[in-house]
């Protein structure tokens, strides 16, 4: 049967939005923060504590709970739901009875996150911008979208398998180059002429440690407290380099995989909260119980080494399966909350900020590019990895009192609202009241 064509294609209402994902996107949201809020205030140190920040007392737990609980797993989750939401958004277009004037109004809106990618990258200040990401895995999911549960979940699997390979030899290629650099010094030691293979072992092993040296975080920390004009100088060749080696290094296995898992819980209906809480609560056992062992092993890894760049890369080994599994247990655990008959007022704020998610996260790098970098108090590396938990906990209760009270008055937060009318390429009402379009 022919379908029927509506030229009259308009963006979801709030009615037809599924509670669960809304909830789900608020506390995933706030997780990212919770991470990114390392890459804001302490630069280079957001994996390694001895760089700066800190690595004693209360900023040592606060990097080993982080690492056990949150690192990575909320960029899977974040990950995981943007895939989701690009499903839902073609799905329904396509219901409509869109045909081909679907895929035109997806990819017009992938192209635009694209661009709000590298305008929150290069003009915002934020180095660890995934945005430009989503979108560049976004044309990817588009192939995707047809495909089984089953066979979407094992294409995230092999994902995650060519990934891990990957870590694997960058692991053997670290150990090689530090049992290099310990022959050299020992023949430097003796007196014997190095090789050129061992001279560019120890070139290559400086230029790490340098990466790695307080003089090195000094000189990122000066140039993010530029002037507005100067920080965005002096960033741009990181986010240049970031968004050139981004795509094709780990984008692939840690964003695209998770796009595709997410589709495939969508589909089984998991994230809609209609399963019954006994399969949630398996999720909650099986992803913690693998997830934390894993976690755990990489920890202690980079701690009985303490934080060795060696340390570092033996982790990552493990680290997608770590991160998947964790990301497994917090989905059953918030779909358990989404389900249970208390704290309706938290569910609601939550589901707010997540209805806003991408103002919400772009609010993220404005309040914190005035709090750390020169265009307002340039406090990057002046506060320890603990005190940046008070950042974010304010961050949090500002957010979930905006955005339901901005709701209130309004369809949409102002980012989604000129991410639409971008994407249907017309003006849609913006204030509440009755339905139209201007």
């Amino acid at each position: 049967m022919e379908q029927t064509f509506n030229s009259e294609l308009k963006p979801v209402k709030q009615s037809e939005r599924i509670l669960s994902l809304d909830v789900m996107r608020g506390i995933v949201l706030f997780g990212i923060l919770l991470m990114n809020i390392n890459g804001f205030g302490l630069g280079f140190a957001y994996n390694d504590p001895t760089i700066q920040g800190g690595d004693s007392g209360l900023n040592l737990y606060t990097w080993m709970m982080t690492n056990l609980f949150f690192e990575g797993t909320m960029r899977a989750l974040f990950s995981l739901l943007f895939g989701v939401g690009m499903f839902i958004f073609l799905d329904r277009l396509v219901k409509k009875g869109a045909g081909i004037k679907a895929a035109d109004v997806y990819f017009r809106r992938i192209t635009w996150l694209l661009i709000f990618g590298l305008i929150h990258g290069y003009l915002l200040l934020w180095l660890g911008e995934i945005l430009y990401q989503y979108a560049l895995m976004g044309f990817l999911v588009y192939s995707f979208r047809l495909m089984a549960p089953k066979k979407l979940v094992i294409s995230a699997l092999l994902l995650f398998c060519v990934g891990t390979t990957w870590n694997y030899f960058d692991y053997a290629g670290q150990k090689k180059l530090v049992s290099q650099v310990e022959e050299a010094s020992t023949m430097t030691t003796s007196g014997q002429e190095l090789s050129k293979e061992l001279k560019a072992a120890q070139e290559a092993w400086e230029e790490q440690v340098k990466e790695r040296s307080p003089e090195a975080t000094a000189e990122f920390n000066e140039g993010m407290q530029k002037g507005y004009f100067g920080a965005v100088a002096f960033l741009a060749p990181y986010n240049k380099a970031f968004d050139t080696e981004n795509p094709y290094r780990t984008d692939v296995w840690d964003v695209l995989s998770m796009m595709l898992f997410g589709i495939a819980l969508f589909k089984w209906g998991f994230l809609a909260g209609e399963k019954p809480a006994s399969q949630y609560w398996l999720m909650v056992l099986i992803g913690y119980a693998v997830g934390l062992a894993i976690n755990y092993y990489e920890m202690q890894t980079i701690l009985e080494a303490k934080f060795s760049i060696l340390s570092f890369k033996q982790a990552d080994i493990t680290y997608y399966w770590g991160r998947f599994f964790i990301a497994i247990g917090h989905i059953g655990l918030i779909m358990i909350f989404c389900k249970a008959p208390f704290l309706s007022w938290l569910k609601n704020g939550l589901a707010a900020v997540g209805k806003m998610a991408l103002t919400n996260y772009l609010m993220h790098s404005v309040i914190c590019m005035i709090i750390f970098t020169g265009v307002g108090f340039g406090l990057i590396g002046k506060l320890e990895r603990y005190q940046l938990l008070y950042v974010v906990v304010g961050i949090w209760i500002f957010q979930l009192i905006l955005s339901p009270i901005w709701l209130r008055y309004f369809h949409y937060g102002p980012m989604e609202w000129l991410w639409r009318n971008l994407s249907y390429m017309k003006v849609h009402a913006l204030r509440k009241g009755p339905p139209q379009t201007i």
